[in-house]
């Protein structure tokens, strides 16, 4: 496959990924539309302060981690097409309220909400798998990521000139606001009706259970156990942060650590409801696979995501501070960070296709970032400002091309269970994101690159010791066992009858 290839829109394979990443690129148009107007919305509403900002940006990603569990689930059981056409029309909901909130209950609810959107970006890597081989699927899934995630840079860029210049008036910001959940529901139905989940005459498998993750061994099982924790643990994280600006008392702070614990032990109890039976009974040898390959994706996507979701939001002030640099000039540096997904995320994606080994090409990733935010942490006002942009793009490259690194290796796991694997490894995303912009307020701005780095290394190393090349990385089919094979069979020929069936009557 290559960048040609992008361009023939008669091939329904091309067709869908163009589709997929524009609905991710929807998603994240909505997810990230508040912070734009965040200067426009306290000027008119008078009683919203920064700190309220700051409140609505901990609620705009609180929700993320679990709904990527969840929406990982879904999406193996009833197949992308739906949950995402039905995320993007839910999520709209919300994205109004917020639009035309008043109150703060308003503003901080309908946000909390919509902080589910950001579980899309896995229904994607499902859709993506099922139409690409493992041989293209890192080039189409960098593609999908890079390309979708834009829709951040493009709400930074276009929304203030909707709401201050197109529509004006008081209310601009609303209707500004608004028209990213009208986008969301409009391309949600879109996206259903052109759209299918799989290549005709093929038949989307599922697991026999999605309440939770499959594993392999009782020492899985405890791996599994062991990564599942710490999504709670963010989320205990984000609302001691809430606590800490005043804006949920110390009772509702431990009634939610109590909430957040029973969820836990809910989820711990799938976990072993799903697999001790399966373990008891015994997985047949070619059923297998290893559970630490998740575990180092998970350390990956920790390291990779969640830097750059934390430096995204530290970057221009740090750039002013340092530099002496107008906001205006910080931002339009700063910006370059996110412009560079463009190119990034495909380019991590394509080295991993054409590498010839996906392990290899991760932890090259892994250890440019180490080394690019090291260099970081050394920036400061002595530097020539040139060379400083020059380190912090190349280090971007680094980050988001091992974020498409990450997710050309996670289709190739588990065919069937690619939801229920991405959704966690993308839940990780957000707990990093979550934990470093905590240590982010006790530390210098150069301290905390070296805290990236270091994050970076030890997933570097993570992945030295447990990440193994995947079967069948540059084939045409995805390693399947023979059990899946015959499930893939019956389910492909199930397909064609009843196709067959339609087109009698």
């Amino acid at each position: 496959m290559t960048v040609s290839d992008l361009f023939k829109y008669k091939n329904e394979r091309i067709k869908v990924l163009h589709f997929t990443w524009f609905a991710f690129f929807v998603s994240f148009f909505a997810w990230y539309s508040m912070a734009p107007l965040a200067t426009t919305m306290m000027e008119d509403m008078g009683w919203l302060t920064p700190q309220h900002i700051a409140a609505l940006g901990i609620c705009n990603v609180v929700l993320t981690i679990p709904a990527r569990i969840i929406i990982g689930s879904l999406l193996d059981k009833y197949g992308p097409r739906v949950v995402y056409s039905g995320l993007l029309i839910v999520m709209s909901i919300p994205a109004i309220t917020f639009a035309f909130g008043n109150t703060w209950s308003q503003l901080m609810i309908s946000r909390l909400i919509l902080g589910s959107i950001g579980a899309s970006f896995v229904i994607g890597i499902r859709m993506v798998a099922e139409w690409f081989p493992p041989k293209n699927v890192g080039f189409a899934e960098g593609i999908y990521g890079g390309w979708g995630n834009f829709g951040s840079a493009a709400a930074a860029m276009l929304l203030p000139w909707f709401a201050l210049t197109l529509l004006g008036g008081d209310n601009g910001w609303r209707y500004a606001l608004a028209f990213t959940g009208v986008i969301c529901f409009v391309y949600g139905i879109i996206y259903y009706i052109c759209v299918r989940d799989t290549p005709e005459g093929k038949a989307l498998v599922k697991p026999k259970k999605a309440s939770a993750l499959e594993v392999s061994s009782w020492g899985d099982l405890a791996q599994l156990i062991v990564w599942t924790i710490p999504l709670g643990g963010a989320l205990a994280v984000s609302a001691w942060r809430l606590e800490g600006l005043g804006f949920i008392s110390e009772t509702a702070l431990y009634i939610i650590y109590a909430t957040i614990l029973l969820i836990v032990i809910y989820q711990v109890f799938n976990i072993l409801k799903v697999n001790v039976p399966r373990l008891k009974k015994g997985v047949p040898e070619e059923d297998k696979y290893k559970f630490k390959n998740v575990g180092a994706l998970n350390s990956t996507y920790f390291a990779n995501f969640g830097a750059e979701l934390a430096i995204i939001s530290m970057l221009p002030m740090f750039f002013q501070l340092t530099f002496s640099l107008t906001a205006a000039q910080a931002g339009l540096i700063a910006s370059s960070f996110a412009f560079v997904n463009l190119i990034a995320r495909p380019l991590g994606g394509v080295l991993s296709d054409r590498m010839g080994s996906r392990r290899n090409v991760m932890l090259v990733y892994m250890f440019g970032i180490s080394i690019g935010l090291l260099l970081m942490g050394f920036m400061d006002s002595s530097w020539p400002l040139v060379l400083a942009i020059a380190i912090t793009v190349l280090t971007s490259m680094f980050i988001q091309g091992a974020e498409g690194a990450t997710f050309a290796v996670i289709p190739m796991i588990k065919k069937r269970v690619t939801g229920q694997i991405a959704g966690m490894s993308g839940a990780y995303g957000n707990v990093g994101a979550t934990i470093y912009l905590t240590l982010y307020t006790f530390v210098t701005p150069q301290q905390f690159f070296f805290i990236l780095a270091s994050g970076a290394f030890v997933s570097f190393l993570i992945c030295y010791f447990t990440l193994e090349e995947p079967k069948n990385s540059f084939a045409d089919e995805y390693y399947l066992t023979d059990a899946e094979m015959k499930e893939q069979f019956d389910a492909d020929e199930a397909l064609q009858n009843k196709t067959l069936q339609k087109k009698a009557l």
